[in-house]
């Protein structure tokens, strides 16, 4: 993937692994835009020169309007992002989490499924292009705390496999990114062995940059997730994992 001269669209910018990607392919000499539902997050990368739309990925009224003024905007655009998430945890014994089960299926996966279809026509259109979706070592190795989480990581998994086979010989290409545990929004306070944004980026924009690129991008933190059932040590690690269940209420016991 040349990153110097792409029009790139990243839904769910305004923050965090997002954020710090647009102002790497921007570094990289790409256009880059970012979708968002935060006013002030969106109103400062505007600040910064970005491309900015608001954007609910969980409203399909939402995404077309911003897939026109995307489009309006950038003609050229060339390759979509889908970044938006939410990482809840939820307590299985309890039937109250099913609201954060639906929210989080609503945003991690339907809304992937809303954004990609959106810009598809698009895409195909043009006779090339690259969708990047973004998935987690948790959708390969659960955490316990949090199953809807790596229940939608996991579909958009699969869901990004199917679409590169159904998309093969449009030329529009697709990519999934697989963070490890990243240092944004104070993850490192609850895990001390989350890998720093800077670093992070780094590795996946070298990644992104090979030729050719990978169907995965897979920074060296989370290749233990990626395959650890086929290392034999999937068990023992989901069993690790675990332990953080006492970070449920009334768990601690």
């Amino acid at each position: 993937m040349d990153l110097s001269n792409r029009t790139v669209l990243i839904v769910g910018g305004t923050s965090g692994i997002g954020r710090e990607l647009a102002r790497r392919f921007a570094a990289a000499g790409s256009t880059v835009a970012v979708g968002g539902r935060s006013p002030e997050a969106l109103s400062k990368l505007a600040g910064e020169g970005f491309g900015t739309f608001d954007i609910d990925v969980t409203d399909s009224t939402s995404v077309a309007s911003a897939r026109d003024a995307v489009l309006a905007r950038y003609p050229e655009l060339d390759t979509v992002v889908t970044m938006s998430g939410v990482m809840l945890p939820e307590d299985l014994r309890h039937p109250a989490h099913f609201e954060v089960a639906e929210t989080t299926i609503d945003t991690n996966l339907l809304g992937t499924i809303r954004v990609i279809d959106a810009f598809t026509p698009h895409l195909v259109q043009r006779g090339t292009g690259t969708f990047i979706t973004v998935t987690s070592g948790i959708a390969f190795l659960p955490f316990p705390p949090m199953p809807s989480y790596a229940a939608s990581k996991a579909a958009v998994h699969a869901y990004s496999e199917a679409l590169r086979a159904q998309l093969d010989g449009t030329g529009v290409g697709v990519v999934e990114l697989v963070p490890p545990a990243v240092a944004t929004a104070s993850q490192e306070m609850v895990n001390p062995h989350a890998l720093p944004l800077d670093d992070f980026a780094t590795e996946v924009m070298h990644l992104l940059s090979e030729n050719p690129t990978p169907h995965e991008i897979l920074v060296k933190g989370v290749l233990m997730h990626r395959w650890a059932e086929r290392d034999g040590t999937y068990d023992d690690l989901v069993a690790q994992r675990s332990q953080a269940l006492a970070m449920l209420p009334g768990r601690e016991g």
